[in-house]
């Protein structure tokens, strides 16, 4: 399995991203998709999931109204659209994917088992 995430930019307080991650490797529309981010200096933490067929989302709060996730499974892509974006949500974001099929594995990073190389996102105060 492989996770290519691309989008990251750097971007001014208020501005807006859209970040992209293409699987391959296996059947995309049976697992669930993850966000993850790391800021230096700090662990990595979860900031979407999708589930297989689109039909929940979840969200660490701080993101909550700001962010959305999406996936297209004709593309075999998961999208995170970024808006609002605040200094404090600067990080490296990294697509993630469990093992399991057809089951949300929550919200803790050693549940996700496939991860992308990471994009960076770089807010400007």
């Amino acid at each position: 399995v492989q996770l290519q995430a691309s989008g990251g930019g750097w971007v001014q307080t208020g501005g807006s991203l859209r970040l992209s991650c293409v699987a391959s490797g296996r059947t995309f529309n049976r697992y669930v998709m993850a966000w993850f981010r790391q800021a230096p200096g700090k662990e990595r933490e979860f900031v979407a999931a999708i589930r297989w067929d689109g039909a929940s989302t979840y969200y660490t709060d701080s993101v909550k109204g700001r962010f959305t996730i999406s996936r297209d499974n004709a593309k075999n892509t998961v999208y995170l659209q970024m808006n609002t974006l605040k200094p404090e949500d600067t990080a490296a974001y990294y697509c993630a994917a469990p093992k399991a099929s057809y089951l949300y594995t929550g919200r803790a990073a050693r549940n996700y088992d496939y991860w992308g190389q990471g994009t960076q996102v770089t807010v400007s105060s």
